[in-house]
Formats: structure tokens, C-alpha cells, sequence
């Protein structure tokens, strides 16, 4: 009960800390704030940025399993932003990053959730769209 709660209130800090992140109006800051994010609640931004999803499953594989989901969905969450900040070839791999974890989670977790599908229907259209214009 104690790590549930635990838990809880790291997503709630690290969600109000995204939203801050992406009212600030300049990209640079905000990268920098992203970079923060990073190493505050997942790990090494140096890692995460560059790792391959299988990479980045088993690097969380010592946590808890409610821990472990909860990373990733946080991870997902700082994809899905950063991808907004960087040009079509990062951004399309970012979005791709952050709907496998996404995806990954919708077959492994215990946890239905809409929010989660709608975020993964929204990256579908991104890289649509991303496709259409190349």
C-alpha cells in the first residue's frame, strides 16, 4: 500500500512537472527541462534517448511490476513530448519510441485505459501525417 501511494504521487509530480515543462515558450528551455525530467524520473537521458524499446524493457526489468508500468508510461509520456520539439526524422522515431511503450503496456498491464488508447490513436495519425509528407 505504502509503494502504491508511493507511486501515485511520483506520477502526480511528474505530470505537474510536464505540464510546466510545456507551457515555457522556448524549444531550448524546454529540452533542457525535458532533459531534467529524464534524469529525475526515469534514468540517463544519454540512455532512454538512444535505446531500443527492448533496451529500455529490460533496463526496467529489476523494478516492481507497478513500478516498472509506471516508469514506462512516463517514459512513453516524455517521448510523446520531445517528439514535439524535434524536426520528422527524430521526431517519427520519438513517437514510434512512445507508442510501442504505449503498446507495450496495453498487452502486459492489468490496467485498461482510455487515455492510453487515445494517446496511441494520436500518434497513429502523427505518423500518418508524417508519412504523407515525405
Amino acid at each position: 500500500m505504502l509503494e502504491r501511494d508511493y507511486i501515485m504521487r511520483l506520477i502526480r509530480e511528474f505530470m505537474a512537472a510536464l505540464e510546466r515543462m510545456l507551457e515555457k515558450k522556448e524549444v531550448t528551455t524546454r529540452r533542457e527541462e525535458l532533459k531534467k525530467l529524464y534524469e529525475q524520473y526515469i534514468g540517463p537521458y544519454a540512455f532512454y534517448f538512444t535505446a531500443s524499446i527492448d533496451k529500455v524493457i529490460e533496463s526496467l526489468s529489476q523494478e516492481s511490476e507497478e513500478r516498472r508500468f509506471y516508469k514506462l508510461e512516463m517514459l512513453a509520456e516524455l517521448y510523446h513530448a520531445e517528439a514535439d520539439m524535434v524536426s520528422k526524422p527524430e521526431a517519427d522515431i520519438l513517437l514510434r519510441k512512445a507508442y510501442a511503450l504505449y503498446d507495450y503496456q496495453e498487452i502486459h498491464s492489468k490496467t485498461y485505459s482510455l487515455d492510453r488508447i487515445r494517446k496511441m490513436n494520436d500518434i497513429e495519425k502523427k505518423l500518418q501525417n508524417f508519412e504523407i509528407d515525405q
